[in-house]
């Protein structure tokens, strides 16, 4: 079902089985269409998986190994290079797939708009989706270059599609006026800060609720994740994000998303190294 959409050149570190089988799907999605400063994440899944290597199967952190979960990496998306309409339909239609078959799917990009037919697909299964998300930046602007469908949009639209009081933020220091307004009137945003106030949400938020978790690596600051396409200063440490991963842990995710490595913009890798070891303790912790 999935194959007739994917290539696979490698696979994630410890994948096994196959899609029928697995609890778990690592899936890429190499979408680099609506980047505006510096290109490069179509090569983030890639990269991710070839790092990956680089570190244990084992968390310390959480005594698990990646053996004791059920996980298949079914490749990247064959996406159509520069058509943004037939990607992005291509890309809810694979993903839609993995949630009708009630799948726990991890998903790499990629852009961040890659986030808005993936939250999508999950909220046509998951009717009462919430949505967490880290980033530096807001992506809540109605339109930006004059393009509806963006990467510096795409908070707005997933906000239209389940609800701007279900979107959860977190991390955000980076946006316009008329993005700060919005958020502070519609959604539940924090600025500048993550693990505190993402304790207080895990500790209150129905654990039974379906829960989707949007990762924007440029959460971190540029200091530990260079490899990005529109690095903001000031951001949190890869400790602090690998805790507040870890910290929704018992919570009903039911997918998440990993995006904006870029490769060509890292430095030794070590952008791509962190991606990993950020999908291991979310494998080891959430599933």
């Amino acid at each position: 079902m999935i194959k007739q959409y994917t290539e696979r050149l490698s696979d994630f570190m410890g994948s096994q089985g196959n899609f029928e089988e697995a609890q778990v799907i690592i899936l890429g999605v190499p979408l680099e269409v609506t980047v505006s400063f510096r290109p490069g994440t179509r090569f983030g899944p890639q990269y991710i998986r070839s790092n990956s290597y680089g570190i244990e199967e084992y968390s310390i952190d959480q005594d698990r190994h990646l053996e004791e979960i059920s996980y298949y990496d079914a490749g990247d998306l064959a996406l159509p290079l520069g058509n943004l309409g037939e990607s992005l339909n291509l890309i809810k239609k694979a993903a839609a797939i993995v949630f009708r078959s009630r799948k726990r799917p991890f998903f790499m990009g990629g852009e961040h708009l890659v986030s808005l037919p993936l939250i999508e697909a999950a909220h046509a299964v998951y009717p009462d989706l919430a949505v967490v998300h880290f980033d530096a930046h807001a992506d809540l602007r109605d339109d930006y270059l004059g393009q509806h469908l963006s990467h510096a949009t795409v908070m707005r639209r997933v906000s239209e599609d389940i609800g701007p009081e279900n979107l959860f933020q977190f991390g955000i220091r980076s946006g316009s006026r008329e993005e700060v307004a919005f958020a502070r009137s519609k959604t539940h945003t924090v600025f500048n800060r993550v693990l505190e106030p993402l304790i207080d949400f895990s500790h209150s938020f129905n654990p039974q609720r379906p829960l989707y978790v949007s990762i924007d690596v440029d959460v971190l600051d540029p200091a530990f994740a260079p490899g990005t396409g529109t690095p903001e200063p000031g951001g949190i440490s890869a400790s602090e994000l690998l805790q507040a991963v870890r910290a929704l842990h018992g919570l009903n995710i039911v997918g998440a998303d990993l995006v904006e490595v870029s490769p060509p913009n890292d430095l030794h890798g070590v952008t791509s190294v962190l991606g990993a070891k950020i999908i291991r303790e979310a494998l080891l912790s959430w599933w």
